[in-house]
Parts: structure tokens; sequence; C-alpha cells
């Protein structure tokens, strides 16, 4: 045998080891699955909470200013009528102190009537009083997807909602979304 005929026979059993291994290549990837199938398909959420402010004019009583603190107008007032009052009974000394008696009974008469006037006299106002308020609502995370590749189950999640298969890409479930279209 010559040289070129070992050559060639080297090349050539190079060349059938590396056109062999190619195809079994080719073919474990022409018997791979292309899609996995969907068994389950579940939402994620979770709950947002937003503050929002509520107001609301609401009637609000309180006591009136008082003009008069001390209650002099009832007390004078009332020292009048009980002089006057007690003026009317007794004669000579007895009428001084009845009438005196009347007017320390009436001050303080009128003093208590003022008062009581002063503490029924009220105002209603109108406030705005301001509440935060909570509102609730659900957000979408995405969705945990059950899938059967190569007859075993496993869950990936999605931020999409896939349809009967995903596709599989080098073995393994692809989860990208779809182009929209």
């Amino acid at each position: 045998m010559d040289k070129s005929m070992i050559k060639g026979m080297a090349l050539g059993g190079l060349a059938m080891v590396v056109l062999g291994a190619g195809a079994v290549g080719g073919y474990q990837t022409l018997t791979q699955p292309r899609h996995a199938e969907v068994v389950a398909v579940k939402e994620v959420t979770t709950t947002v909470s937003t503050p929002r402010e509520v107001c609301e004019n609401v009637a609000v009583r309180r006591q009136a200013p008082v003009k008069d603190e001390h209650r002099v107008a009832g007390t004078l007032i009332g020292g009048v009528a009980g002089g006057l009052l007690g003026s009317t009974i007794g004669k000579g000394s007895g009428n001084t102190v009845a009438t005196v008696a009347g007017a320390v009974a009436g001050g303080y008469a009128g003093n208590q009537v003022q008062k009581n006037m002063q503490q029924s006299d009220t105002v209603t106002t109108t406030e705005q009083r301001c509440r935060t308020v909570q509102d609730k609502s659900q957000k979408l995370l995405g969705y945990d997807v059950t899938y059967r590749l190569n007859g075993q189950e496993a869950v990936v999640r999605t931020d999409f909602k896939p349809g009967a298969t995903l596709p599989v890409k080098d073995g393994k479930v692809d989860t990208t979304p779809p182009a929209q279209s």
C-alpha cells in the first residue's frame, strides 16, 4: 500500500466519524418534541391597596360665644325685680329688710337664669371632615402553567395566558410571549 492510499483511508474514516456524529445529533434534534402539552393554567394575582381621601360636610353644634361672661345684665335685672317685689312686703324697717332680701334673691335668680340661657344658646356651623379609605383591587401578576414534556409534568410562570401548548427550544419550554399580530 502506498502512502496516498493510507492517507485517503484515514481521511475517509475521519469523514465517516464526523458525518456519523452529525447524523446522530441531527436525529436527536429531529426527534425532540417541539411543543409541551399545557395541563393546567392558574392566574396569579395580588391584592393592591390604594389610599383615597373622602371628605364630607358635617353640621357641628357649639355653644355660642358669651357676650356677658359675668352675667351682669341678669344679675341687675333680677336684683331690680326682686327689690321691687320685696318693697311691696312689710312696713317700716321690715320693708327695708324685705327690699334688700328681695334684691339679693332676685339678683341671684337673674344670674342663674342668664347662665342657663347662655349654656343653651348654640350655633350650628358646617365643617368639612376628611378621612382616608383604602380601595382594594386585584392585580394580575402572571400565570402558573403546568405542562407535560417527555412524560413529566412541571410548572412555569408566564406573563401571558398560553394556549393548548408551549413551544420547546433546545429541549426546554420557551416562555417568551408570542408575537402580537
